[in-house]
């Protein structure tokens, strides 16, 4: 069995069929979907959205010849072409007031041109009108209604609510441009809107309020990413090959694929889905690693998280309405609704009774990224491989058994952050990031019977439970783990277990970490 092309970084749907690169059919969903006319689908970047746009770009173009030996080749069907105009937001950028501008101009001048029509003014009063007069000039024009593909609508403002003038007018420029799917219906066949947000409040969507939103509707839950049969059935050569680089059987590698790359959920009984990029880029390098961050570090996201002071661990298991997961604003204060949208969550399941669903992070590749940029984020060392910080020599202490290694290390880590980031939450948090980093298991706030321990660290031979305390003392957070009996159900291990009371003092005099490390069995 030869091995397939492997299409990554091609979203291009004729490009994939014409050169024979590996495609998992989503073809099937067109025809449910042509029983309607106005779409919008939320899921996260780099999971196939702009490749299933650009199916319905073939599709409405005629171009049948593509679809040869696909689920839609046997669907009763209208093969007869539209006019399409299809605006992608990926290429651009949005980083000035001139870049949004610029990108829907030059896609406007060149369906103009197209049809025959003079390019219209390159202002931002235009753009709205420009786009109107298109719509309705080609449907005078064909006879026919336009069939209008918008991908990653919301790339121009997302990330960008720190610089509110910048956020503001190109939110204001979207609306405008938007509104057309509304007023122009008329000369309209088809609209299918993708994204990774949808926004409400002072929100672009807001006069184009009729979009069928089927971000999650369980009838299109799998209409992006893969189920493990499409992985196994189409991959299967692929599967093999990475196995025997990885020396192992079959079934091993596929779970260790599943543990990296599957989990994705956006419906309650929808299939656990694979990202497809991910999965592609390991099976090129034949080695299962982290992937997706490196299409783009969510710088925007981090920083949010570590302004809030939020404890990495409780975002697992966070609950959600249905509301609060399809919509966020400029505004909003929660961040688990945008961690879902952009993928970094995802449904783990479902409370009828409450109407909430519990989201948790899908793999190990997405929890492994976003804790790497997170703590790169508060001490950018960490991600530095010739610093002393860099987590690989923190994982060393662990395994090795030298607390005191781990906590001097620490001790002067701490040290280089700036005086606003000198708080219990920014400390706790690094050195649970620190610990998970380090592949250990690493628990946050175990509930005894006594009480909760702060963090317990776990490795194959040691134990490690830390109390931590903030302008307090050692002794204090020593003492605290003594009565509370933190230590109590490692009695019987057979694994090295230290107990670690550390306080951070930010007193000048006294400015630092303070720590003390007992064995279990001295204390």
């Amino acid at each position: 069995m030869e091995m397939k092309k492997l299409p990554i970084g091609i979203q291009d749907f004729a490009e994939i069929r014409e050169n024979g690169y590996a495609y998992v059919d989503k073809t099937g969903y067109i025809p449910a979907l042509l029983q309607g006319k106005y779409y919008f689908l939320s899921r996260p970047r780099r999971f196939g959205k702009s490749l299933f746009l650009s199916t319905l770009h073939a599709y409405f173009a005629g171009r049948r010849e593509l679809f040869n030996g696909l689920a839609i080749e046997s669907a009763d069907v209208d093969w007869s072409p539209n006019p399409v105009l299809h605006f992608d937001f990926n290429s651009g950028t949005f980083d000035d007031e001139e870049g949004l501008l610029e990108v829907l101009a030059s896609s406007l001048s060149k369906y103009e041109v197209f049809y025959g029509l003079e390019p219209g003014e390159k202002t931002r009063a235009a753009i709205p009108v420009r786009f109107g007069s298109l719509l309705e000039w080609i449907r005078k024009k064909t006879g026919k209604k336009v069939v209008v593909l918008i991908d990653e609508y919301d790339k121009p403002i997302l990330g960008r609510e720190e610089n509110l003038e910048l956020y503001e007018r190109n939110q204001t420029l979207l609306k405008g441009f938007y509104g057309n799917l509304k007023s122009q219906d008329a000369n309209i066949r088809f609209v299918f809107v993708t994204g990774v947000a949808r926004f409400s409040k002072v929100s672009i969507f807001s006069d184009v309020n009729h979009l069928d939103d089927i971000s999650l509707d369980e009838a299109f839950s799998d209409i992006c990413g893969w189920t493990e049969r499409e992985l196994v059935d189409r991959f299967s050569r692929e599967i093999e090959v990475l196995s025997a680089t990885r020396n192992e059987e079959s079934a091993v590698t596929l779970n260790a694929l599943r543990d990296y790359y599957d989990g994705y959920r956006f419906t309650v009984t929808g299939s656990r889905l694979y990202n497809p990029y991910s999965v592609l880029r390991a099976f090129k390098t034949k080695e299962i690693a982290p992937y997706w961050f490196e299409t783009g570090t969510p710088t925007f996201l981090v920083k949010r998280f570590k302004s809030r002071g939020i404890f990495p661990p409780d975002i697992n298991g966070k609950r959600c309405t249905r509301n609060e997961l399809i919509s966020i604003g400029q505004s909003s204060r929660s961040l688990i609704p945008l961690m879902f949208q952009t993928g970094y969550l995802t449904i783990a399941s479902y409370d009828k009774d409450l109407g909430t669903y519990e989201l948790r992070f899908p793999n190990r590749e997405v929890e492994i990224g976003f804790y790497e940029n997170l703590i790169g984020e508060y001490v950018p060392e960490t991600m530095e491989p010739e610093s002393p910080f860099y987590f690989t020599e923190f994982m060393k202490d662990l395994y090795s058994g030298n607390p005191e290694s781990f906590m001097q290390r620490l001790s002067v880590m701490l040290k280089g952050l700036p005086t606003e980031d000198h708080c219990e939450s920014a400390y706790r948090s690094i050195t649970y990031l620190l610990s998970v980093l380090s592949g250990t298991q690493t628990i946050a706030e175990h509930h005894g019977f006594k009480g909760r321990s702060d963090l317990e660290v776990l490795t194959r031979n040691y134990v490690y439970l830390f109390e931590f305390k903030y302008n307090r003392s050692v002794e204090e957070a020593m003492e605290q783990i003594r009565d509370r009996d933190y230590a109590g159900r490692y009695s019987l291990e057979s694994r090295r277990v230290y107990l670690i009371a550390a306080n951070y003092n930010e007193r000048k005099e006294e400015r630092g970490l303070h720590y003390r490390i007992l064995p279990l069995e001295v204390f």
